[in-house]
């Protein structure tokens, strides 16, 4: 999945592009822009900030604004995820949408957005899954041809599980994606994303993020080690978004973790010997 954020300027030629995938664009301001597939038939839409529209492959789209500036957000979504999403069904085509009206696509590009202003901190499975999830949303509700994602009962056997549990474990402080969860158990990525969540109430990520945040939490108990590399053992990118993601989760951070718990334990330690 790409993303990126594009600038248009008042006092300029209408600009033209082809998107080669189908792009979910997302206004990061309030404005009006001129959009249509020919210079001659553009039609002017007011949007707010984090209003969409949705734009095909191969087709050509012209752009203008008359405000100062104009910033939207773009959002490729590629062939496989589009695939991934139909069941392997190839060359998938969208419809093109005006202004798109979507709950849930709205709370992924939002989600899409929020990682990109903070760097990209959660990593490669994070954009894979949200990107997967954009992929069955937009298929299922805005493809040309009336496709419906394929539905699976039950979940991953045992025997998967493990293989996955064990796959993460050995790769926990790389840059996991979604693929590769999914070829580890030899699924595909929409069929794993799906029996994953089934069995065991998560999303890949979410799960990741769980094993990363209970190996942390092993190491802080030793009081050996600074809290930098315990980050870097565990996958995140930096130590302030270890930081931030352990208080959200556990409440506290990564240093008062550590020092309850080895308080608790000399505490424990002068009650066996005063017994």
């Amino acid at each position: 999945m790409r993303v990126e954020v594009n600038l248009l300027e008042s006092g300029t030629e209408p600009g033209v592009s082809v998107q080669h995938q189908p792009a979910l664009m997302m206004a990061l301001q309030t404005g009006s822009i001129e959009v249509g597939s020919r210079r001659s038939e553009m039609m002017r839409f007011t949007f707010g900030a984090g209003e969409m529209f949705l734009v095909p492959r191969h087709v050509e789209t012209w752009l203008r604004t008359d405000d100062l500036h104009y910033l939207y957000l773009s959002v490729d979504i590629s062939d496989a995820a589009l695939a991934a999403a139909c069941d392997g069904t190839r060359d998938v085509e969208l419809r093109r949408v005006g202004k798109l009206v979507d709950a849930r696509v709205g709370a992924l590009a939002a989600a899409v957005n929020a990682e990109r202003v903070a760097g990209f901190p959660s990593g490669r499975l994070f954009l894979d899954s949200v990107e997967q999830a954009l992929a069955v949303a937009l298929v299922n509700g805005y493809a040309v041809r009336d496709r419906s994602v394929q539905t699976h009962r039950g979940g991953l056997g045992s025997a998967r599980l493990r293989r996955i549990k064990e796959f993460v474990d050995a790769k926990i402080e790389d840059e996991l994606t979604l693929c590769e969860m999914a070829q580890a158990v030899a699924l595909s990525t929409a069929h794993f994303s799906r029996m994953f969540r089934k069995s065991t109430g998560e999303t890949p990520h979410q799960f990741l993020l769980r094993q990363r945040l209970e190996r942390a939490k092993m190491m802080l108990r030793s009081a050996d080690g600074r809290v930098m590399d315990v980050a870097v053992a565990c996958g995140f990118k930096s130590q302030q978004h270890f930081a931030q993601v352990f208080r959200h989760v556990c409440g506290v951070s990564p240093t008062e973790y550590r020092q309850e718990f080895l308080g608790h334990e000399m505490t424990y330690a002068r009650e066996r010997v005063n017994s």
